[in-house]
């Protein structure tokens, strides 16, 4: 009996997911442990590791489809003895499309010239690409227009666009031989429907339930940086390798403040407010499919340069989708900082089922008003954002005093 090969759900919440690419192809050896395929959630690209050792014998569902349904049968792997070519043809896999024909002489296509020809002819201007190729997309700076899709229905994928990549540097004098594309239609739509990805279905779902079901309250503070910025170039300057960011310190802060404060660390539940032993903040990550909280786990015990060490780590992978779920799940206090942009004050959505979440702005230039005379000053406003059910407004301010007082004496922040 051939071996089914079921959709895995690799996070708890996942109930569908994306096939971004296949590792084998039908007919080649799988041993366990060796990588299967790659699946895109809600949050990330993953690597799913094979679970038996075997041949691929058929392929059921073609990479670049969308919305697979955990436990969906994806592909079968021939067991001892079993005929692999045997499974594809009953189960009615479809065979390797053939090569390509060139559009001028008949002859298989590369993959490089390939990808020299816009892929969406009839579609009215739409392209049809996974979230993962229009990611790679932007960071190649490859114009998906001008690739050709291999996937279902012409669709881009990964290995379209790195295709195209190597195409445009490697022969730039192919031009491509297509029919010229018709001008819109007068009157007809000025814009590009881009597809849901997956992130931002989920993003959408949960932001929308948080903002209807959770009772918000904000809390506003300005602190002041000065001491901070110093401590801060000094600490770059002396340790060799140390580029410490303001959010890093602000991590760090913000899990001191909920050791000394601990029942800010906390989640609404149904039945009782969930109070958490470990300190594990998450920070926001803008990533091109959408925004990801990766979760530093036990801030309060960590230094300051093992955050700033962690943080650009899990930072830089979230914008490349390849966050493992148990590096962006969990968390029980969330930060959102987007003083980088110059935004002076902002308070952002609770992201159940924690009780806070954390806005922070720019540091700036501001006058204040000492023992009577007019300073200059530089602040920083701080919003947080308050589960009512979890946590009152004496408990709130009580951390964010706490917070402050840190952040204003950042000394205590390397102790």
């Amino acid at each position: 009996m051939p071996i089914e090969i079921l959709m895995p759900a690799v996070a708890p919440s996942m109930t569908e997911g994306n096939i971004v690419r296949w590792a084998k192809k039908p007919g080649d050896t799988v041993r366990q442990g060796e990588i299967l395929l790659e699946l895109e959630t809600d949050k990330a690209v993953v690597e799913v590791e094979a679970q038996h050792d075997g041949v691929l014998g058929a392929i059921l569902v073609p990479e670049g489809t969308n919305g697979v349904k955990v436990d969906t049968v994806i592909a079968l792997l021939a067991a001892k003895g079993e005929d692999p070519a045997s499974l594809a043809a009953a189960a009615g896999a479809p065979k390797a499309a053939a090569p390509a024909a060139s559009p001028t002489a008949g002859a298989a296509a590369s993959p490089a010239a390939r990808a020299q020809v816009p892929a969406a002819p009839g579609t009215g201007g739409r392209i049809f690409a996974s979230p993962l190729a229009r990611r790679i997309a932007t960071d190649l700076n490859v114009d998906l227009a001008r690739v050709s899709g291999s996937g279902p229905n012409g669709r881009v994928l990964k290995a379209d666009v790195e295709a195209a990549s190597r195409a445009g540097a490697a022969a730039p004098a192919v031009a491509p031989v297509i029919a010229p594309v018709p001008a819109p239609a007068p009157g007809g739509p000025a814009y590009e429907d881009i597809p849901h990805s997956n992130t931002r279905r989920v993003i959408a779902q949960r932001l929308s339930d948080a903002k209807r079901s959770v009772p918000h309250f904000y809390l506003t503070i300005d602190c002041d940086v000065d001491a901070l910025l110093s401590a801060r170039k000094q600490a770059n300057e002396m340790i060799e390798g140390l580029k410490l960011s303001v959010n890093d310190l602000v991590i760090k802060a913000v899990a001191m403040a909920l050791r000394k404060v601990p029942a800010a660390n906390a989640a609404w539940t149904e039945n009782a407010i969930r109070r958490f032993r470990d300190v594990d903040v998450a920070v926001a990550v803008a990533a091109p499919s959408g925004l990801i909280t990766p979760v530093v786990r036990n801030a309060d015990a960590k230094s300051l340069r093992q955050i700033s060490a962690e943080m650009k780590e899990l930072a830089a992978r979230a914008r490349a989708g390849r966050l493992r779920p148990d590096e962006y799940q969990g968390g029980g206090f969330t930060i959102s900082n987007l003083g980088m942009y110059g935004i002076r004050e902002f308070a952002a959505i609770i992201n159940p089922p924690q009780a806070c979440i954390l806005a922070v702005g720019a540091s700036e230039q501001r006058p204040v008003v000492r023992d009577g005379a007019l300073a200059a000053a530089t602040m920083m406003t701080c919003t947080l954002s308050v589960d009512h059910r979890a946590v009152d407004g004496a408990l709130g301010a009580e951390f964010l005093a706490a917070f402050r007082k840190l952040i204003e004496s950042p000394v205590a922040l390397s102790i």
